[in-house]
């Protein structure tokens, strides 16, 4: 998250700043916070920030690429829900 808050705070005037990622691809240790679901969470009703959500019928690769993504969100959340 300090990473994150370090990036964003340097922002300069008529400066744009677009932070892509995938928290599904989220590689840290599970006690370590991700400075993109802070970010996303801290800044959320921040005014002038935006943020976007995409699902597999985003995907704009091959559509088993998208199967592919809808099997391990369904099997997350039969996780989450077990």
């Amino acid at each position: 998250p300090e990473q994150m808050k370090m990036f964003l705070t340097r922002i300069g005037f008529g400066a744009k700043a677009v932070v892509t990622g995938d928290v599904s691809q989220i590689d840290l240790p599970k006690t370590q916070l991700s400075g993109l679901v802070d970010a996303e969470r801290v800044l959320k009703r921040v005014k002038g920030i935006a943020t976007t959500r995409f699902t597999s019928a985003d995907v704009v690769r091959h559509p088993l690429v998208a199967r592919i993504v809808d099997a391990y969100d369904g099997a997350r959340k039969r996780a989450g829900a077990a």
